[in-house]
């Protein structure tokens, strides 16, 4: 059995001598084993850049620019010397273990001054704990269970062993007094889902309205018990891609007969056209519980969390996921397989706290994809039908180890753990007073550089500001030469969104964002912009008839007659435009 101690006070004479004594100075690398990740030597490490692998926080870009926040060595612990009234600076450290496998994180807080909106997480910022205070001199105990499990990063192909142990405490001046690892043997609840069940990464100064995360990440908070969860949910996978693109074999290579595996999928598979609720979505389910169940790891099926979508006729609440929720639940009556009803309880919620009140629980502007509120909110309701379903399951009698495993589940839930406070509105994230950051131009004023050929990438965005759409920054991984990091990313990804790209407009899987875009693709991406706002023109003759596919005609038609293309057909579809033409044509269109 692996135990070590870590200890973060000066000069405790009464530690015990195994226990390794952490500096302030003391920064993580892999030779060292342990210590803190800054913007230091998150520079220094590019592993470290990646969300996955350092506990998902990631500075703002200008924050990288100040200095790094620091971290003092106090009687009682080492701390974030640094504080804000609504944002906050993580402590974050991390450990070397010897191998794979489950562990308890056994941590101690303690400071000369009170401390409080309190928020411990483990791994990749999954929740451990919540205090609202902590009184000067007082000391809180509290243990967590972790799963050290390898991990397919967004972009790339490979396993990362990432042996390693994160703990990240957040709180007006966060600190540290002692962590203990030690290795155990238990279940593990293993989760497959997308971006809305996926450990998201979080920007810091942090403010848990404006963080992304999914409900799988903060499940943990509710279970109390030897039970770890294994997160293998990804931005952008369908029931399909889980599997395809090697995220599947993780744990499937890692089952022990008592484990268990929950499935949240629909959000992206009703987006291909082979992935239909009765058919391609069914049947992967169905696959992936025959393969639990011949491991000997219970499945349970999570119908896929609702969207804030609403109707634009009526203001009615538009249910864009039922199909993929009843297809769920009937696959879970046909296999005897509990069936944890998300899509109810969070369209119940939605609806009860109507359009502009649900905005609160989700990222701002971003009608999937929740907030750290939102998020704790959706594992909540997965708590609450584990217990419902999971507590009274009744199957035959060749079942019995089956029912009492699923009671199990349901007896390892929190009772009564603290709810946050509700969420309130934070004025836009700046940086401090006195540093300079470049100022973004007006809208579409003349750009840098005007003579330059515009690239595909830069012009979607350039689209999409115009059409007063806010950037997503979660990337769904579509396209295969985007993986998520580039600057671009959540560009495309609103347009994916709005309908500003669609799919058939690349059919390779490509985006080419650094080619040079042709005025025919910059004037669809404009002109799908102005059809999401607004209704196209009646469609008249053009000169490009028999020139273009048919189905861009309309888009043509319409911006000819809002004076964007000449109606004598006198302008080159197929030449590239330069950064002035792309800004010039942007001005000359009224969407909003």
């Amino acid at each position: 059995m692996y135990q070590q101690k870590y200890i973060f006070t000066i000069n405790d004479q009464f530690a015990e001598q195994s226990a390794i004594h952490v500096k302030a100075s003391d920064l993580y690398s892999p030779e060292r084993g342990y210590g803190f990740i800054t913007e230091e030597n998150m520079a220094q490490q590019p592993d470290l850049m990646l969300p996955e692998l350092n506990g998902s926080f990631m500075p703002v870009p200008w924050y990288s620019l100040l200095e790094p926040a620091p971290i003092r060595a106090t009687a009682y612990g080492c701390q974030i010397n640094k504080t804000d009234a609504d944002r906050q600076i993580p402590l974050r450290f991390k450990c070397n273990v010897p191998s794979d496998g489950s562990y308890r994180v056994r941590f101690l807080l303690r400071s000369e001054e009170e401390l409080s909106d309190i928020r411990i997480f483990t791994g990749r910022r999954c929740l451990a704990a919540y205090l609202e205070k902590l009184p000067a001199a007082e000391a809180y105990s509290g243990e967590a269970y972790t799963e050290v499990c390898g991990i397919i990063p967004r972009g790339q192909e490979q396993i990362y062993e990432n042996r390693c142990i994160e703990l990240s405490v957040t709180a007006n001046r966060p600190c540290l007094s002692e962590v203990t690892i030690e290795s155990i043997q238990c279940p593990v609840l293993y989760i497959a889902g997308d971006s809305t069940v996926t450990d998201q990464s979080a920007q810091y100064p942090y403010a848990p309205q404006e963080s992304y995360a999914g409900w799988g990440q903060l499940l943990p908070y509710y279970i109390e018990g030897m039970l770890t969860v294994s997160n293998h949910s990804h931005s952008g996978l369908t029931t399909e891609s889980f599997r395809q693109e090697g995220h599947a074999a993780i744990p499937m290579g890692r089952f022990q007969k008592g484990d268990y595996m929950f499935f949240q999928f629909g959000h992206n598979d009703q987006k291909l056209a082979h992935l239909t609720a009765k058919e391609g979505y069914s049947s992967n389910l169905r696959t992936y519980i025959e393969e639990c169940r011949s491991a000997g790891v219970y499945p349970l099926l999570v119908t896929p969390v609702a969207r804030n979508t609403w109707r634009g006729s009526d203001g009615a609440y538009n249910d864009l996921l039922e199909e993929y929720a009843a297809a769920c639940l009937l696959l879970g009556e046909q296999m005897s397989v509990p069936v944890l009803d998300l899509h109810r309880l969070s369209m119940e919620f939605v609806i009860r706290m109507e359009k502009e009140g649900a905005k609160k629980y989700f990222y701002p502007f971003d009608y999937t994809h929740h907030n750290d509120f939102g998020a704790q909110q959706m594992a909540a309701f997965i708590c609450q039908e584990i217990k419902r379903v999971c507590g009274n399951w009744q199957i035959d009698d060749s079942g019995t180890a089956e029912m009492n495993a699923y009671q199990k589940l349901a007896a390892a839930i929190r009772e009564n753990p603290l709810l946050w406070k509700e969420p309130v509105s934070l004025s836009p994230l700046q940086p401090p007073v006195g540093f300079h950051v470049q100022e973004a131009t007006e809208e579409f004023a003349e750009p840098d550089r005007p003579s330059d050929t515009l690239l595909r990438a830069e012009a979607l965005d350039m689209v999409i500001r115009r059409a007063g759409f806010f950037i997503t920054n979660v990337y769904n991984d579509y396209f295969t030469d985007i993986i998520g990091h580039e600057w671009y990313a959540g560009a495309v990804e609103c347009g994916l969104q709005n309908g500003i790209v669609t799919k058939d407009m690349c059919q390779d899987r490509k985006f080419y964002p650094t080619d040079p875009i042709t005025r025919l693709d910059f004037i669809t991406f404009l002109m799908m912009a102005y059809k999401s706002r607004r209704t196209l023109p009646c469609e008249t003759h053009t000169p490009y008839h028999g020139t273009v596919k048919e189905t861009l005609l309309p888009l043509l038609s319409a911006a000819c007659q809002l004076g964007i293309l000449a109606p004598d057909g006198s302008d080159a579809l197929d030449g590239q435009i330069s950064r002035h033409t792309g800004a010039a044509l942007c001005r000359k269109l009224k969407i909003m």
